[in-house]
């Protein structure tokens, strides 16, 4: 019985950080041993809010040798450009021609970029469609999706309701594969990390940022003074132990008893955390640097994997042209 297809993708707007990795790369790495998985560099949706295209070629390469340093393996996943595989577009165009503009408009992230002052332009009101697209191409049974990207995937499932009502079955409805996603703020407590924020810890960072970056992280706004009692439970640094600690073989009880009782210092906290962090994203560093030199090898990878996805995406598009009878 053939296994179960995902589709999920990623802009290429610059290194990954350990958001990121939390909250999406680690889920994939397990998630290629079940499913049949198509991850896509998602170039085209890189234009919905820039135009400034000119690290986007470089910020290709840049995912590719973060994904598969962070374990992705091209022997059990398929990895592809979005541009490089035309049936994406024409199947974009052939669905925005079925889909209602206030299925559009009633978008969260559409408004949310609007209220943020974002340019009102056809590239991002039409995102679901393009999102659409890239996931009823493969026919995607399933889609990796956080809570908050559930209407997302919700629309996508109205439009290939909509098509196949219209000119038959071709598309399965995506399900969500909702990810258990663990919550990490930038650097500053305040914000998701992000690159535009300057909060983040990228995953190909030198042991010297990371403890400098770490040494700037906001602690527990109630601790004034060395030996006051602290509130782990209102600590980002706490929360990073929390989920980094651990698997470290820490002991996170008696780092919240000790914060608790003032006898832990935040500088030491600090230190503890990055030197946690460092060791984690050594082997990753270490992958990078090899796949850095090899780019015949990501060429290759990239050029197989555009094979495999053209192929599955060109026999979808043959069967809704044969399905539209155009």
């Amino acid at each position: 019985m053939d296994r179960e297809r995902i589709l999920s993708g990623m802009r290429p707007t610059g290194r990954l950080h350990l958001g990121h990795y939390i909250g999406v790369l680690s889920d994939w790495v397990k998630l290629q041993e079940k499913y049949k998985c198509f991850f896509m560099i998602a170039d085209w949706h890189a234009l919905t809010d820039r135009t400034d295209t000119k690290e986007i070629k470089e910020n290709i390469k840049r995912v590719l040798i973060d994904w598969l340093s962070a374990g992705l393996d091209p022997q059990k996943s398929t990895l592809f450009v979005q541009s490089h595989i035309p049936p994406h577009a024409e199947l974009h165009l052939i669905l925005s021609m079925i889909t209602p503009i206030s299925w559009l408009e009633r978008c969260p992230t559409y408004k949310e970029k609007l209220n943020q002052g974002g340019e009102n332009n056809y590239g991002l009101l039409g995102y679901p469609v393009l999102m659409t697209s890239d996931i009823l191409i493969y026919k995607a049974n399933r889609v990796p999706v956080g809570e908050d990207q559930l209407p997302h995937l919700e629309l996508s499932r109205e439009i290939a309701r909509r098509f196949n009502h219209l000119y038959g079955e071709v598309f399965p409805e995506p399900d969500s594969l909702l990810s258990k996603t663990t919550k990490i703020l930038g650097l500053d407590g305040k914000k998701k990390m992000g690159k535009s924020y300057e909060n983040y810890i990228a995953l190909a960072d030198e042991p010297e940022v990371i403890l400098k970056k770490t040494q700037r992280m906001f602690t527990d706004p109630k601790k004034i003074y060395i030996g006051d009692p602290g509130h782990p439970e209102e600590c980002n640094v706490y929360n990073y132990h929390k989920i980094f600690g651990e698997s470290s073989g820490e002991d996170l009880e008696r780092i919240f008893q000790d914060c608790q009782s003032g006898k832990l210092l935040c500088t030491s906290c600090k230190k503890n955390l990055a030197a946690i962090l460092i060791d984690k994203l050594t082997p990753f560093r270490q992958k990078k640097k090899e796949l850095e030199k090899e780019e015949g090898i990501l060429q290759k990878i990239l050029k197989e994997g555009e094979e495999k996805a053209l192929t599955v995406a060109s026999s979808t598009l043959k069967q809704v042209k044969e399905a539209m009878e155009i």
